[in-house]
């Protein structure tokens, strides 16, 4: 991507925390996975910032903030394991009981 173009321009979502799933939709090229891109760290944003529950994500623990999101793309790469290791694929599983899992 050219550093010298501005993908997205006054751009502003808001989830409340009772919303589990959310979807961004639009046509190729409306700046989904720019946002996307955004809220997982992969760059940051020239101007303005993205919070998560009112904290700038920077400041943020990177392994607990991934921990509390999920991104599943149109077109999900899946690993040779089975359903449930491709949707228990990067869960820190030791956190939780067997019940729970």
């Amino acid at each position: 991507m050219c550093e010298d173009i501005n993908v997205l321009k006054n751009v502003s979502i808001s989830v409340s925390k009772e919303k589990r799933v959310i979807a961004l939709v639009g046509t190729s090229g409306s700046g989904k996975s720019s946002i996307i891109s955004l809220i997982e760290q992969f760059y940051e944003p020239k101007n303005g910032r993205i919070l998560f529950n009112g904290t700038d994500i920077k400041t943020l623990d990177p392994k607990w903030y991934h921990q509390q999101i999920a991104i599943v793309q149109q077109e999900p790469v899946l690993f040779s394991g089975d359903i449930r290791e491709n949707v228990f694929y990067g869960l820190d599983t030791s956190i939780y009981t067997e019940k729970e899992l």
